[in-house]
């Protein structure tokens, strides 16, 4: 398989739409996979490998690992490489851009595979070369964002609630309910 995907446990079934966003990108640029990895993780593994690879020590949401890049004919080969995204960054930024966390794994994802085609935005004419094809990839990856949130949300949910989840109201010896386990006075 050209596009291997890997997810946290429980989140597996993002595995289809996320393969078929790559293809669709870079069918968009006229080429063809080769071997691509996607790996979703956390900040821990993302800051790991922004530090080891870029010299920056902080997460960030997506890196790009394009493995034939430098060599003359690239541009015609199958594209070669790998792409990390941190899910914690997918939904910090989700959050603070005001969209679902599938619209935002999918913008990630969109973005990194134009990276493996050899896209970049270092220059002002790179980055509007490059937005202009993300945008136009974006447009094309709708329902795909769509099949990611039915998997992120409930996901998103489970975590708040367990994370945010207040303490249960115990019976204390006289029967009244208080949420710390004392007796609460009447």
């Amino acid at each position: 398989m050209p596009v291997s995907v890997t997810t946290p446990r429980g989140l597996s079934r993002l595995t289809g739409p996320l393969r078929a966003l790559v293809t669709l990108v870079l069918r968009g640029e006229a080429r063809r996979a080769g071997e691509i990895g996607v790996v979703l993780s956390g900040d821990e593994l993302s800051r790991e490998m922004n530090r080891a690879w870029r010299g920056m020590d902080h997460a960030t949401d997506v890196i790009s690992f394009a493995y034939d890049e430098r060599e003359q004919d690239a541009a015609t080969r199958p594209v070669c490489g790998d792409l990390l995204i941190s899910l914690d960054r997918v939904h910090a930024q989700a959050k603070r851009y005001r969209v679902s966390a599938g619209r935002e794994l999918s913008r990630l994802v969109v973005h990194g595979a134009l990276h493996l085609c050899g896209h970049d935005h270092r220059r002002a004419g790179e980055r509007a070369r490059m937005r202009t094809r993300e945008a136009a990839a974006l447009r094309e990856v709708r329902s795909h964002a769509d099949a990611m949130d039915i998997v992120l949300v409930p996901a998103t949910r489970a975590t708040r609630r367990s994370s945010n989840a207040k303490p249960r109201a115990r019976r204390t010896r006289a029967g009244a309910a208080s949420r710390d386990g004392r007796r609460r006075a009447r």
